[in-house]
């Protein structure tokens, strides 16, 4: 029967992303900009003047004289010679027969100009994403599989409803709740199936994450921080006046979006942990299988809190980085608006975790003794 149940569930997953991906609408605009990007293949350097830079001295500057062919799109065939500057900040260096990515500048549908734009690298990103899912697969078995099934209905959400819906004008903050709520639905219904342990790890993470992108949004609001201040201001403005994009309250909608896949394990891992004990004694008085629950989240707090801060500190390693060179003195760094906003999101999300913790515990024990007494 468990097994009917589980394909019921994964047969509904599948559709219900289906529908989203069919009726998603974004009201992007189309570009204006005459830019194709298309895969090249450098067949022949005819001249090449390089030179090691001095400071990076895994980098050559300079430039290269190159005949490429375009292999995808449009002007697939063509050839054009083009020549390829190398700076420390551009710098692709081509070897005869590289596949590359090149810029095609158009007017009146004619090629005037092309350059050199990146490595091709989506075969490696390809191939990592097929590691993963192979490794995921060998490791959990039947359950790897509902896990890959949660991770893409999660990424369909993100990109076909959360993103569309921002675009659209929608409040983010809305749209970013419908969001979590929906996803740890059904990535708890997909790896742990129907069950009260499910429906209070549901409960403790969507209250937890919920919680945390409540704390970032009102700090951020007594602090002045709000979607203009964060790193890519310049661009967001540009954005939000292109599309007509409400950004007030992305900070609420980065920490729901951050935290969520955290407080789903804490949750999921205090349920789990309650509704065992439970089975192996069953006349346990609530109040100790509550205490029990929460000296296991007490073990669990302080490395996943870690987890989240860390994560969000090795993504403003280079930001660190700058700031020590500058010297910056203690007012500049504390009132710092990217620094501020880091440290609001890093710190509600861990208080989010935190109080996840007591909060599944307490859903677990009342489901559990409910279950029980029926």
């Amino acid at each position: 029967m468990k097994k009917h149940i589980d394909l019921y569930i994964i047969i509904i997953v599948i559709l219900v992303s289906v529908l989203i991906i069919k009726f998603s609408r974004v009201m992007v605009p189309k570009s204006t900009n005459d830019i194709l990007y298309e895969q090249a293949k450098v067949i022949n350097i005819d001249k090449e003047l390089l030179q090691k830079d001095p400071l990076f001295i895994h980098l050559d500057t300079g430039y290269q004289d190159i005949q490429v062919e375009i292999l995808t799109g449009e002007y697939k065939g063509e050839k054009y010679n083009v020549r390829n500057s190398m700076s420390r900040l551009y710098n692709v260096k081509t070897k005869e027969g590289m596949t590359i990515i090149a810029s095609l500048y158009l007017r009146d549908n004619n090629v005037q100009g092309l350059s050199v734009y990146s490595y091709k690298r989506n075969g490696v990103l390809f191939f990592m994403v097929a590691l993963f899912f192979s490794v995921l697969i060998l490791v959990g078995g039947k359950n790897g599989l509902k896990s890959i099934l949660a991770l893409i209905f999660t990424g369909v959400m993100i990109i076909f409803y959360l993103l569309p819906a921002i675009f659209n004008g929608k409040d983010p903050i809305i749209s970013a709740v419908i969001t979590v709520a929906v996803t740890t639905v059904v990535s708890l219904l997909l790896i742990s199936g129907r069950s009260k342990k499910t429906i209070a790890a549901m409960i403790g993470t969507i209250l937890g994450v919920i919680i945390a992108g409540v704390i970032a949004h009102f700090a951020g609001e007594i602090s002045q921080i709000s979607g203009l201040t964060l790193q890519d201001a310049d661009d967001l403005i540009f954005i939000a006046e292109r599309y007509g994009i409400n950004i007030k309250g992305l900070m609420f909608v980065s920490i729901l979006i951050a935290s969520l896949g955290a407080i789903m394990d804490v949750g999921m891992s205090i349920a789990s942990s309650i509704f065992e004990m439970h089975k192996l004694k069953t006349d346990i008085e609530p109040k100790d299988l509550f205490a029990a629950g929460m000296n296991v989240g007490k073990d669990i707090i302080g490395t996943m809190s870690n987890t989240l801060i860390l994560a969000f500190a090795g993504s403003s390693l280079n930001l660190m980085i700058f700031i020590m060179a500058a010297q910056m003195s203690y007012n500049q760094i504390t009132n710092l608006d990217v620094i501020s906003s880091e440290l609001i999101q890093s710190l509600a999300g861990s208080i989010g975790i935190i109080l996840t913790v007591p909060i599944t515990a307490l859903a677990s024990v009342l489901l559990v003794k409910a279950h029980s007494k029926k």
